[in-house]
């Protein structure tokens, strides 16, 4: 039996031309799980305006954070499945593993990875989204896909880890990550948990995320030693007219001059890798607010990327989810 690990990420356009971020915001905004609005008033909204206009107002944005030969999602997402291939070919030669990785929306997908895993042999799957905290949005769309590659090409077995937001790997990788502004912290820097939101009509159906973040963000202040005055949470990326989670993220740094932090720490614990909502959202357009509102002092905290502690993680996930009963042996 050969067994295909795929580490999955959101996704970003092939270039950051307007045709091409055009291809991917039409792909990533059709799906359902992301916005959940009926089709019949949303496509007319997604096809006359949206992909009309945002294209073009995102390439600037694109540009700025695109590196030499690709973006950042998919060129660090695909550092992190290196690292992670190269410590289990080490430690467990004798295992038939391949690794891949793929990405929601774009390129690659989802379906033709797991046609590329079948074409080398592999009869055995295990698939990790690389979402910390479970959404609708995320998670389960990544599940759909799955399930509908499957449905044509039926394999042995295959395994999902939904979620990983309490996991003690986690919570130390992100702990040890932040202990790195234990002085700024110490001379009075507050920290700011920001995570990605999603509608409110997705949290009003159940979903688990907003849970789940806030148990990620007390549990990386807990690690940390921070008291309840040294830290808060906000969701960022607000997309449309609909009512999001809240407090907004840039809502939030924009008025913490006001209440008298000046000097502010932003974390965003649930982004496995830096993207445009990190690089440009947060440390451009977030921060300009902060600092135009009378702020002193801002430093983001890179996310976990391709580091170490976050190698460490995927292979605890990974042993656990294979080997699990020969390390409890």
């Amino acid at each position: 039996m050969s067994t295909a690990v795929v580490l999955i990420n959101l996704g970003t356009p092939d270039s950051p031309t307007p045709p091409a971020i055009k291809r991917y915001l039409a792909e990533f905004l059709s799906d359902q799980r992301v916005v959940n609005l009926p089709r019949a008033a949303w496509k007319p909204i997604l096809h006359g305006i949206i992909l009309k206009t945002r294209p073009k107002r995102l390439q600037h944005d694109y540009k700025n954070i695109w590196g030499t030969h690709d973006g950042p999602i998919r060129n660090i997402t695909n550092a992190l499945t290196a690292k992670v291939e190269a410590y289990f070919s080490k430690r467990y030669p004798e295992r038939n593993l391949r690794f891949y990785t793929a990405m929601t929306y774009g390129n690659p997908s989802v379906k033709s990875i797991i046609e590329a895993a079948e074409r080398a042999g592999c009869d055995d799957f295990l698939f990790i989204p690389l979402y910390p905290q479970y959404a609708g949005a995320t998670t389960g769309a990544v599940f759909d896909q799955i399930s509908r590659a499957f449905q044509s090409t039926p394999v042995a077995s295959h395994r999902f880890i939904r979620d990983y937001h309490d996991h003690p790997r986690y919570i130390h990788a992100l702990a040890k990550t932040l202990e790195r502004y234990n002085t700024a912290i110490r001379g009075g820097a507050h920290v700011l948990f920001s995570f990605h939101g999603i509608p409110m009509s997705q949290v009003n159906q159940g979903d688990l995320y907003p849970a789940q973040c806030e148990k990620t963000a007390a549990s990386v202040a807990h690690a940390v030693g921070l008291s309840k005055d040294q830290w808060s949470m906000s969701y960022q990326s607000k997309f449309g007219p609909g009512a999001w989670l809240t407090p907004a993220t840039i809502d939030q740094m924009a008025g913490f001059p006001a209440r008298g932090i000046s000097d502010l720490i932003v974390m965003c614990p649930g982004f496995s890798v830096d993207c445009l909502e990190t690089i440009e959202e947060i440390k451009v357009e977030n921060k300009d607010a902060f600092l135009a509102a009378g702020g002193q002092r801002f430093r983001y905290v890179r996310a976990l990327n391709a580091s170490k502690f976050h190698v460490d993680l995927m292979v605890a996930l990974i042993e656990s989810s294979l080997y699990s009963h020969e390390l409890r042996s």
